[in-house]
Formats: C-alpha cells, sequence, structure tokens
C-alpha cells in the first residue's frame, strides 16, 4: 500500500476557527492594492461595521471545491462614510488584518448604504497526493 498525503479536517478548521473567533471588523475599502495594515484599511475604508461575532460567519464547513471553508454571512444596509470606489472587503481584528477579499468594483456616496453579499472569506483545499 503506498502512503499518501493527508491532512485531517480539524487542523483545517482550525483555521477557519481562528478567523470566526478574532475577525471584529469589516471595513469596505477602496484602492488598487491590499492595505498594508489595519490602520491603512480604517483609512481606506468607505463603510465599515463594527462588532462581529462568531456568528457573523458560517463554517467551517465542506469546501466548495474541497477541504474546508468559512463563510462571512451577509449584511444589510452598512452605513457609507466616505465617497469612492469600493474595490474590497478587509476583515480585522483590534490589531490587525485578517483577511482581503476583492469585490465587484462598486460607486459608493457617503450617506447611503451598501449591502454586502455573504461571501466565502477562505477555502483551505484538500492536499493532493
Amino acid at each position: 500500500m503506498a502512503i499518501v498525503k493527508y491532512v485531517t479536517d480539524l487542523s483545517m478548521d482550525a483555521a477557519c476557527e481562528y478567523v470566526k473567533n478574532n475577525a471584529t471588523e469589516m471595513y469596505i475599502c477602496s484602492g488598487s492594492s491590499n492595505p498594508a495594515s489595519r490602520a491603512a484599511a480604517i483609512s481606506a475604508a468607505l463603510a465599515s461595521k463594527t462588532g462581529l461575532t462568531s456568528g457573523s460567519f458560517t463554517g467551517p464547513a465542506d469546501g466548495t471545491v474541497s477541504g474546508r471553508k468559512i463563510t462571512k454571512n451577509a449584511e444589510s444596509a452598512v452605513s457609507i462614510t466616505a465617497n469612492g470606489d469600493a474595490t474590497c472587503v478587509v476583515l480585522c481584528s483590534a490589531s490587525a488584518i485578517i483577511s482581503v477579499n476583492a469585490m465587484t468594483l462598486q460607486n459608493l456616496t457617503s450617506g447611503g448604504t451598501v449591502n454586502v453579499p455573504a461571501f466565502i472569506v477562505t477555502e483551505i483545499r484538500d492536499v493532493t497526493p
């Protein structure tokens, strides 16, 4: 019998749980590149949502392709605080960026609101032999 690569779902779930248990802030940002820090994300934010909890996420669950994934639940009517083209959603803890996810370019106008659909934060694929 040949030896094959294997990683237990528990280890992939641990990575997903880190996102779920530590992401407390969501920033909808403008810009042509990833923010380099939480402070940069806050500076580039056109809209934000704080107070995220583990209930703001679904998963860990089976990945769409393989492995395991964590999904950020949809948010409705997030207040827009600045004008600009939204390019990414940044999830942060109180001190660091946890995840940056590209989004379809959307022009936001201060004083309005934006709906953020559910999105996969990360999908950790199964190892291949």
